[in-house]
């Protein structure tokens, strides 16, 4: 076996229904190409809203080609004509590379604006405090203020990490991030 095994990733845009039938025909072409000499291993990685990947791993570059290249795998191709367009590419050789600081990292999302954090971090911390000096306040009068306080940040603060603020986060998501959800409108249109 050498040591310079590649891994190549097909991407793959699948129309709108189809997810099953592509998702049946990725896992068909791998146990085929597992009669390839050469071949390591494989999977489909699933992607409900953006392209859907097919990996594979052989031995070497040219193990890899000579799959890519026959007839077997050009009928897969046409087999999937049907519900899947591929859509790119990329082969990498060694293990190494996928953790090389060298490689190009996926693009990152721009954080919202300041205005919008502010505008949900309010939305997440207003009802509770409000609530909190209606409601419980009265009761802890007598109480000395560095304890009130303390009683108040700690319960807001556990309302708001783990109760308001993903909830309010996921419900506002297509508002704080929109050129996240303008590629993948674009991805479904396309699909349609």
């Amino acid at each position: 076996m050498t040591s310079h095994p590649v891994t190549v990733t097909v991407a793959y845009h699948v129309a709108s229904g189809r997810e099953p039938d592509f998702h049946s025909w990725g896992w068909s072409m791998l146990n085929a190409s597992a009669q390839q000499p050469g071949f390591m291993g494989g999977g489909v990685l699933v992607d409900r809203e953006a392209e859907w990947h097919v990996v594979y791993r052989f031995a070497s570059e040219g193990t890899a080609l000579a799959w890519e290249d026959s007839s077997a795998r050009a009928q897969w191709d046409v087999r999937a004509a049907d519900f899947a367009r591929q859509t790119g590419r990329r082969s990498v050789q060694g293990s190494k590379v996928w953790f090389d600081s060298q490689t190009a990292a996926p693009k990152t999302l721009t954080p919202p604006a300041k205005w919008k954090l502010w505008f949900v971090n309010m939305s997440a911390v207003f009802p509770p405090v409000l609530l909190f000096n209606l409601i419980i306040l009265p009761y802890l009068g007598g109480l000395n203020p560095l304890v009130r306080t303390f009683l108040l940040c700690l319960c807001v603060t556990a309302l708001v990490t783990w109760i308001l603020m993903p909830r309010l986060q996921r419900f506002l998501k297509k508002w704080l991030y929109p050129p996240l959800q303008a590629f993948r409108g674009r991805h479904k249109r396309r699909t349609a």
